[in-house]
């Protein structure tokens, strides 16, 4: 798909975007429908702030009608601004090995396409060298392959703001620490 003017779309280049306050990083996850990934992060101590969006696509700044038509290859995303002292990055791969499927090829339950795929998206090296060692390690405990791609965090692009703590704004806790269930509705 061409960009126009044979330039490259800035949707390739890193997320140079800066985390939300002093002494927090950045990290991206993708796990199938962005509003339950998003929800479980925010209920995590040490995560400062949480956004929902796309990334790892080849347009510049996609709605979520043009993510959801497929053609853009973006994925649903959640990225993660915490505190690696409080939470280290270890403690992010835990939450997002445990909370989807990371054996299904664009598919999480019901939702299927390339925007619903597994992703971590890592912005230093030492967090593209955690991510392959927890993939490493889960492979372990699933007899299926896992599919979840490993690739540097390119540009992100938030989602409309009706996408935005979405299951909180309906009424689901987002305390930290909140173990209830995380139900899922549109």
């Amino acid at each position: 798909m061409s960009t126009g003017g044979g330039a490259a779309s800035p949707a390739l280049e890193p997320d140079a975007d800066a985390p939300a306050g002093e002494g927090l990083a950045l990290a991206q996850f993708a796990a199938g429908c962005f509003w339950s990934v998003e929800l479980v992060y925010q209920r995590l101590p040490g995560v400062a702030r949480t956004e929902v969006g796309y990334s790892q696509g080849h347009r510049h700044a996609p709605t979520y009608r043009d993510v959801c038509g497929g053609g853009t290859g973006h994925a649903e995303v959640v990225r993660v601004h915490y505190d690696p002292e409080a939470c280290p990055y270890a403690v992010l791969l835990d939450v997002f090995w445990a909370k989807h499927n990371p054996t299904t090829l664009n598919r999480q339950g019901n939702d299927v396409g390339t925007q619903y795929r597994s992703g971590i998206y890592y912005y230093t090296a030492e967090q593209e060298k955690l991510a392959r060692e927890s993939l490493a390690e889960k492979q372990k405990e699933w007899k299926d392959t896992i599919v979840t791609e490993i690739l540097p965090a390119k540009r992100f692009y938030p989602a409309e703001g009706y996408h935005q703590q979405y299951l909180e704004k309906g009424g689901q806790s987002a305390k930290k620490g909140c173990s209830d269930p995380i139900r899922c509705y549109g």
